[in-house]
Formats: structure tokens, C-alpha cells, sequence
């Protein structure tokens, strides 16, 4: 049975190798996915509450991360990174973690969440082309892979330029 759930410090090192081993073969790496993490979880953009574990018969098999950005005036999240084993992909694994830290930060107050990734896999959890909510990215990037998703409906449009946390070294 899986289980989401919000990371603890006891996870992080299994947190790491899972980060690392999700990324390993992944067609857009820089490889060093597991060193952003614990530099986020030592930051002001870190969100405890929004630093989630997918575990399955004690294992830890996925792990998803949203923190802290600025767009414009408006405090918002990104989702970076998820990372899911290589045997338990494409089983609804990154799905569940996804839709828990979107409820989870729609409760916080968030009313956004961004995210760099294949435009296949994010527009089918509700992401579209971040432009058309008036966000942008702070580097190039194809607009269809800078994606935004509204986690409150009831929130103005907002616009401005995505400002992330200086450990993603952008």
C-alpha cells in the first residue's frame, strides 16, 4: 500500500539516493538533483509540510519537493524536484505526490505552483504554459516547458517573473 507522507530528517538519506537514482538516466539532468535538495531543506524557501515521501512496505520509493518563490509581490511554490524510482514510475507514483502537495499548499495559502518539466507529463496533472497566467520564467526556456497551475480559483491573475531561492543558482 502506498503511503505520502511529509519527509522526515530519519529520510534523508534514502531521500538522496532515490533523488539521485531518479535522475540518473533522465534525459534533462544536470546530475546533481539530490545536492539541491539538502541545500533547500536549509533554506528560507524550504516548506517542511511540502517536503513529501512516497512509501511503500517501509521503502521510500518517490519523493517531491515544493518551495518557496516570489512572483512578482505574491509568495508562491515550485515543484522541484520530483524524482520516483525507475521501477515504480509510470504507476501513478509522481501523480499521488503531486496532487498531495497541491492540496497541501492550496491549505497554506498558496495559490500557485510552477514548475520546469516535460509539458507530456505536467499538463496532464493541470499545468499549462505559465505566460498564460502572466508568469515568467528568469532564464530561457521553451514556454511550453515553464508551466504554472492555479491551486485556488478564486485568486487574480497575477504577473511577474518567477524569482526562486538562491540555491537553484539561477
Amino acid at each position: 500500500m502506498l503511503i505520502v507522507r511529509q519527509e522526515n530528517s530519519n529520510d534523508y538519506d534514502e531521500v538522496y539516493k532515490v533523488v539521485k537514482t531518479a535522475f540518473k538516466n533522465a534525459e534533462h539532468s544536470d546530475g546533481n538533483e539530490q545536492d539541491l535538495v539538502v541545500r533547500l531543506r536549509n533554506s528560507e524557501a524550504f516548506i517542511p509540510e511540502l517536503s513529501l515521501v512516497a512509501v511503500e512496505n517501509d521503502k521510500i520509493i518517490g519523493y517531491i519537493l515544493f518551495t518557496r518563490i516570489m512572483i512578482g509581490k505574491s509568495e508562491e511554490v515550485a515543484l522541484a524536484p520530483l524524482a520516483v524510482l525507475p521501477e515504480y514510475q509510470r504507476q501513478g507514483v509522481g501523480t499521488r505526490l503531486i496532487k498531495a502537495g497541491h492540496r497541501i499548499a492550496k491549505e497554506k495559502g498558496y495559490h500557485y505552483s510552477v514548475v520546469l518539466g516535460s509539458e507530456n507529463y505536467y499538463h496532464r496533472l493541470g499545468y499549462n504554459e505559465a505566460v498564460l497566467y502572466g508568469i515568467e520564467p528568469p532564464f530561457e526556456v521553451e514556454s511550453k516547458n515553464f508551466m504554472a497551475i492555479k491551486l485556488n480559483e478564486s485568486k487574480e491573475k497575477i504577473s511577474g517573473i518567477v524569482q526562486y531561492s538562491k540555491e537553484f543558482g539561477i
